[in-house]
């Protein structure tokens, strides 16, 4: 026997218990026969076999077909709640005094959570350092992650119920970052300084990732579970960020229609504060309340999708009509590369949302052509970039810009090539799927290098 034909015999041994345990619960209805156990039982199958076939794991498929028909029927109820942490949109679960009572110990450990957050924020001032103090951006800017980020990932890991193990590769992992935002001696007007800034949160976040899929990292599913929970975390976070805006307003206009001045109060403790906190509530709304994001975000993302299709569309005609080139300025350069990962985003929330074994539509070749013009811009700012690197030299800036849209131009090229198979029914949609999770590292092992190794590499510049 092969390796790979042994690795398919212990696949097909797991789903063959998985069936025995969903059958089991299945025979606990005292109203179900035999035959009728059969006959969803068979049911289940043929919904396995479809899922296996569109490309989804042995795993994956069954999980998707217990979720689907326990949509559809009580009969999986107990199955569903049994898997709750395995399953992400748990459509099939309602409320008991089990859920009661995870979700009380839920909302204390959040509030302890989002205390602990705020109060790290304002530890600075403790020793003399305040956030409106002249050169407090070296310490606040790359170490803004590092005050909110570990409180999050800790409720999630709680939550998860973590094993040690995973808890020391994260300590090691924020300690690490620590390191690389307090020992390197760069200016605060220093092209490092703000690298780090941007790019340690990013690093920090996938660290996060880490606690929210406790149980299988390498699982391409877990992984898709955290990209849907960064996107409902940011549509929450946004919503918490407007309703703090508003609070703001009237409590600045209530007390100084008292005479009382409160300006520094809000610039000093609710701001700032509210906003830490918000980071960690953010995180408990999307874990209490899945259900009722996921019915937003496809509906942004169908509503963005052609609208951003038409503006890069647009900009590329203009770039040809025009023959001018790209600006290559640290401001243009960051604008140009947030606008190619809100298309990365819209794809992935997209397929975060999308049936795998539904056929292309007309939505599908939209995304095509999103893809392939954001390629084209991509391409466009790499010619600018190396341009301006061979005839000034390289700066910081420019080297992660550089590096920031190669990865990119590698994840578009292949994405594109993907959905064209795709509109083309020559691949399955699992394979986009899989292609985009298994790249997420990518992301991780590069932000860590301009942490890490851009300071040093380029004197601290």
């Amino acid at each position: 026997m092969t390796a790979q034909e042994g690795q398919e015999a212990v696949e097909t041994q797991a789903l063959e218990a998985q069936f025995a345990q969903w059958r089991h619960y299945a025979q606990r209805r005292r109203e179900l026969q035999s035959s009728d156990a059969d006959e969803l039982e068979d049911h289940l199958r043929g919904s396995v076999d479809e899922l296996v076939m569109a490309g989804l794991s042995a795993d994956e498929a069954f999980l998707v077909a217990v979720k689907r028909m326990g949509s559809l029927d009580e009969l999986s109820r107990e199955f569903a709640r049994e898997h709750s942490e395995r399953l992400w949109k748990q459509l099939v679960l309602t409320g008991g005094p089990d859920a009661d009572t995870r979700s009380r110990r839920d909302l204390r450990v959040m509030v302890l959570c989002a205390a602990g957050a705020a109060a790290s924020l304002k530890a600075p001032e403790l020793f003399g350092t305040k956030m409106t103090d002249d050169g407090s951006a070296s310490l606040y800017g790359p170490n803004l992650g590092l005050f909110v980020l570990p409180w999050l990932a800790g409720f999630l890991a709680w939550r998860r119920q973590a094993r040690r193990p995973l808890i020391g590769i994260m300590g090691a992992l924020f300690a690490l970052g620590a390191v690389a935002a307090n020992v390197y001696p760069v200016a605060d007007n220093s092209q490092s300084l703000a690298l780090t800034s941007i790019h340690l949160p990013i690093a920090l976040w996938l660290v996060v990732g880490l606690a929210y899929a406790a149980d299988d990292w390498r699982s391409s599913r877990r992984r898709m579970d955290f990209i849907r929970f960064t996107g409902e975390w940011f549509v929450y976070f946004v919503l918490i960020a407007l309703g703090g805006g508003v609070l703001t307003v009237f409590t600045a206009g209530t007390f100084e229609a008292i005479g009382i001045v409160s300006d520094d109060f809000i610039s000093q403790w609710l701001l700032p504060c509210g906003a830490a906190a918000g980071v960690i509530v953010a995180g408990w709304l999307v874990e209490a309340k899945q259900s009722v994001v996921e019915n937003i975000a496809p509906v942004l993302t169908r509503l963005f999708t052609p609208l951003f299709t038409v503006v890069l569309l647009a900009f590329l005609v203009a770039v040809c009509w025009t023959s001018t080139g790209i600006d290559v300025e640290r401001d243009a350069l960051i604008l140009f590369d947030l606008l190619l990962v809100v298309v990365l985003g819209l794809l992935l929330y997209s397929m975060s949302a999308r049936d795998p074994l539904a056929p292309p539509d007309l939505f599908d070749k939209m995304q095509l052509a999103l893809v392939v013009s954001a390629l084209a811009i991509d391409v466009l700012v790499l010619l600018a970039i190396t341009g301006r690197i061979t005839e000034y030299g390289t700066t910081p800036n420019k080297a992660a810009a550089l590096g920031e849209n190669v990865i990119l131009l590698a994840n578009l090229a292949w994405s594109a090539w993907l959905l064209l198979r795709l509109v083309r029914r020559h691949t399955p949609f699992a394979a986009l799927e899989r292609w985009q999770t298994s790249y997420l590292p990518v992301y991780a092992v590069w932000a860590w290098i301009v942490v890490l190794a851009f300071p040093p590499l380029f004197g601290y510049a």
